[in-house]
């Protein structure tokens, strides 16, 4: 993106929030944070939102921004692939459009589409990559901040075509005309010229320039520690420097969000196996890893990976597993646009798990079950175990039900499926099978999409068994009607407690608290519900204000809940409140939990949330996070709930106040005057936050956040209240909505909020 941008996104705001599009304005500034610090769940919501309203205003400029950004985070950290190659190729006819080419970021549009072509097929794509980079490079020069990034593409599109050392010269001589404009290149530039030469077999080399490139800027700060780190960990692992390559290697869980650095770090573990632990943990993350790109159109890193593992799995011995990656990536092979030298790389893998020599069984194979079941859960070795019970499989139903929810366990629920399905409906009577079978089959085939066979399978089980292997299918793929339909017939037929809850489950996403609480509230007279359908019946009834329920559940779980009839409103302990925000992200909100499944939240919230200080919330029983065991720790720690629903609003209505921070003393007034009214204020700013001092320049500490005041208070008292505790502090406060709202003196708060750049 050029520089010249930024002063158009701050114009752009400016702009929208005169025209009342303050919402807008806000969140176009948030954006490329949300990209590069991984928001995404934000950004998948606020981006989209802002390229639509932005087509409907008429300003393509703004409507490229988002759309760019929205890109950067998903063919960027998530290394989304051929999912993303459309909207890519769309994105860069859209910044050839007249009203659109002369946008200063347009040449991102070429950058971030050759990431996901990369993405999607590196080496397929590196012809298509080099020609559309050499076009776009011969359109900007090194004054612009494009520059760096298409020449970071341009390389790696060199290595991907096999052309090390053309990528090594290009990277030095990208490098060398940006110093003639004298600028310095992003450390992006720089790491991939320690990528050519490592490919080009100058590991030394390669070296020197990583070192001489640390303090270059990056164009991604937040990655730039990971990625260094790992990068910096391959160079020395090449180099044969193996305890210094594990010591710079990047914990698992500092690259497991981060699907861009899987495949490099999973290549540079498979050269450090003499010094990291290569266990059956690491090959099921790599397992989920090719989950994952299969999901996102990743299919030169699901091909790479597979290889990866698959050769992890012979160094352990897990020969089994080295020959079911062999079968993957030769599959891949197919989704591929370049394939030359691949099946020769997968003949290798097999030929590597034929040479190698199987582990020995620990005791009898007509004892094995037995051994498996007297295996300590904690420290056995389930790769093993799926080797050793393989002979079995298929032909002794006791190591087929292990053998294959094993290998489910493992990330291979559809060799899985295939071996229990065999043994169960092509080989056995499913209708003659047992309960555990038919379940244990039927999660297994959900879990590998074979939802055909699922309806097969059910349709030869007697009736209630059919209901119900249908109703697991339909609320895996989130089918709540059908659901419904099918756990209500399996009820209706003595399907037991999973028919229970899998009808009230789905009756509850459809909307109906009140029947979804009727349907589980006979468990408790029955006593044939555990311990989470109780509290099920307490969230359902709270929702529903069924408060005799309530009562009843309670006192079946020992809670020491007041007598009495109405509303259960008693204080207990504050709470963490995780409710949803507009954008699509979460907001944890302070609350006082009022019962077993109620908050009243106690934070005044901004304007547009659905929710505010003094709103009574339901919510989830269940912490989610553990509480913990150091008894200091507790005392301190506030468990965050899941909200459910809101119960009963509270009618507040927040304010927003913003200026120089006041004294200790008249802080502590402010507080203490709001406090008294029961209003209750929170402060949204951070030690970070400063304002200008109109007079001299300086930077002042500010704050900013925002007061809620109940339904029987008028805007106006709020406004003298302000009005009177700030009338002697050293700089102003401004609450511009609020005294325009009343329409006193906004024109005071206008000057105070200009002339200290508010």
């Amino acid at each position: 993106m050029d520089v010249d941008i930024w002063a158009w996104v701050g114009s752009t705001q400016r702009e929208l929030h005169e025209a009342g599009n303050t919402g807008l304005a806000m969140a176009l500034g948030d954006v490329p944070g949300q990209a590069l610090e991984g928001r995404f769940t934000q950004l998948d919501v606020v981006a989209p939102a802002i390229a639509q309203h932005a087509e409907t205003l008429e300003k393509p400029w703004l409507e490229f921004f988002a759309r760019y950004w929205h890109l950067v985070g998903r063919a960027g950290d998530r290394a989304i692939g051929a999912v993303a190659l459309d909207d890519a190729v769309a994105l860069a006819d859209f910044a050839q459009r007249d009203d659109v080419r002369d946008c200063p970021a347009a040449p991102g549009a070429v950058e971030v589409l050759a990431m996901t072509q990369a993405n999607t097929d590196g080496p397929g794509y590196a012809e298509t990559r080099l020609a559309t980079l050499g076009a776009a490079l011969n359109s900007v020069g090194p004054d612009s901040l494009a520059f760096s990034g298409l020449a970071t593409q341009y390389v790696a599109a060199l290595l991907d075509a096999g052309q090390a050392a053309e990528a090594v010269a290009y990277a030095e001589a990208a490098v060398e005309r940006l110093r003639g404009e004298g600028r310095e290149a992003s450390w992006e530039l720089g790491a991939a010229s320690v990528r050519a030469l490592l490919a080009a077999g100058r590991p030394d080399d390669a070296l020197a320039a990583l070192d001489a490139s640390t303090g270059f800027k990056p164009d991604d700060p937040v990655a730039k520690g990971r990625r260094e780190t790992l990068l910096r960990s391959q160079v020395l692992a090449t180099l044969g420097r193996v305890q210094e390559a594990v010591d710079a290697l990047p914990d698992l869980d500092v690259v497991g969000d981060h699907a861009r650095e899987w495949v490099e770090w999973a290549r540079t573990v498979r050269m450090l196996t003499e010094g990291i632990a290569n266990t059956w943990q690491l090959g099921r993350i790599l397992r989920q890893w090719m989950s994952y790109f299969e999901s996102v159109g990743g299919h030169r890193a699901r091909f790479e990976l597979a290889l990866t593992a698959g050769h992890l799995a012979v160094a352990r011995q897990g020969l089994w597993q080295a020959r079911l990656l062999a079968d993957y990536a030769e599959a891949v092979i197919a989704e591929l646009r370049a394939t030359e030298g691949l099946a020769e790389r997968v003949a290798e893998l097999r030929a590597a798990a034929d040479d190698a020599k199987e582990l020995p069984p620990p005791g009898p194979r007509d004892e094995l079950v037995a051994y498996f079941d007297a295996a300590d859960g904690r420290t056995a070795d389930p790769e093993r175990w799926v080797g050793w019970l393989w002979p079995l499989s298929g032909t002794d139903l006791e190591a087929t039900r292990r053998h294959t929810t094993t290998l489910g366990f493992l990330g291979y629920a559809p060799v899985g499926a295939d071996v229990y399905w065999k043994t169960v409906v092509e080989d056995g009577d499913p209708a003659a099978a047992g309960d555990e079978d038919i379940s244990y089959l039927t999660g297994l085939l959900i879990e590998a999409g074979q939802d055909e066979r699922v309806e097969t399978l059910a349709a030869r089980l007697p009736q209630t068994r059919s209901h119900l292997a249908l109703a697991r299918l339909h609320r895996a793929r989130e089918r709540w009607e059908e659901t419904a339909a099918e756990a209500e017939q399996a009820a209706a037929n003595e399907g037991g407690l999973e028919a229970l809850r899998l009808w009230s489950g789905a009756v509850q996403q459809l909307g109906d608290n009140v029947k979804a609480a009727e349907i589980l509230k006979p468990l408790l007279d029955s006593g044939e519900g555990e311990e989470e359908d109780v509290w099920r019946i307490i969230v359902l009834s709270t929702a529903v204000e069924d408060w005799a329920t309530v009562r009843a559940a309670g006192t079946k779980l020992g809670m020491p809940i007041e007598p009495g009839e109405g509303p259960i409103e008693e204080e207990w302990h504050l709470v963490r409140v995780i409710l949803p925000a507009p954008d699509g992200s979460q907001r944890e909100v302070l609350a006082v939990r009022t019962g077993p499944a109620t908050a009243r939240l106690a934070i005044p919230q901004p304007r547009g949330m659905d929710y505010n200080a003094g709103d009574v919330v339901v919510i989830d029983p269940r912490p989610l996070e553990p509480i913990p065991e150091n008894e200091q720790e507790r005392e301190s720690f506030v468990i965050p709930f899941a909200g459910v629903t809101m119960l009963r609003p509270g009618g507040y209505t927040s304010w927003f106040f913003d200026g120089a921070a006041p004294s200790e003393d008249e802080w502590a007034e402010f507080n203490e005057v709001l406090a008294e009214r029961g209003w209750p204020m929170w402060v949204y700013s951070d030690e970070n936050y400063r304002v200008t001092h109109p007079a001299t320049g300086e930077q002042l500490p500010g704050v900013f956040g925002w007061i809620a005041i109940p339904p029987a208070a008028r805007p106006a008292e709020l406004d003298a209240v302000l009005d009177d505790v700030t009338e002697q502090w050293s700089h102003p406060l401004a609450w511009l909505d609020l005294a325009r709202e009343v329409g006193i003196e906004a024109e005071r708060h206008e000057r105070i909020s200009k002339e200290y750049g508010l």
